[in-house]
């Protein structure tokens, strides 16, 4: 329940991120929209307030609620999360989609795959191998 009011349940999921005021998710064109309006408005004091305190801006860059998509999945992958549960959760059929899309290698990922590998060839070339 949400707030005492009816909460939607999707392919059995519920407690959802963005809900109407009676508990219902609205379509993503009006979560984007109310996050652009948000960016637009923060921005634009931002840009205000910089100017009077002669320093630069730290502005928001624009996004959308597909953006907090990819980077929820890029994190669980990150985080050497179940990719079975992360197939799960983002709804994809084959798992081919959420490697593909989701699980990106990450220039700090990839250095530490490889920073024990150092470790490994110290060893090797020790013993000969």
């Amino acid at each position: 329940m949400f707030g005492g009011l009816n909460e939607q349940i999707i392919d059995g999921m519920s407690g959802f991120v963005f809900q109407n005021a009676d508990g219902r998710v609205p379509n993503p064109q009006t979560v984007n929209r109310t996050i652009k309006r948000i960016v637009e408005t923060y921005n634009s004091e931002e840009l205000l307030n910089a100017a009077k305190e002669k320093r630069d801006p730290e502005l928001i860059p624009n996004f959308s609620c597909h953006v907090l998509r990819h980077t929820f999945a890029t994190r669980l992958c990150e985080a050497k999360r179940n990719l079975k549960v992360i197939q799960s959760v983002m709804g994809h059929r084959n798992i081919e989609t959420t490697m593909d899309i989701y699980a990106e290698a990450t220039e700090e990922k990839k250095q530490e795959t490889f920073e024990g590998l150092a470790s490994w060839t110290i060893c090797f070339r020790k013993w000969g191998i």
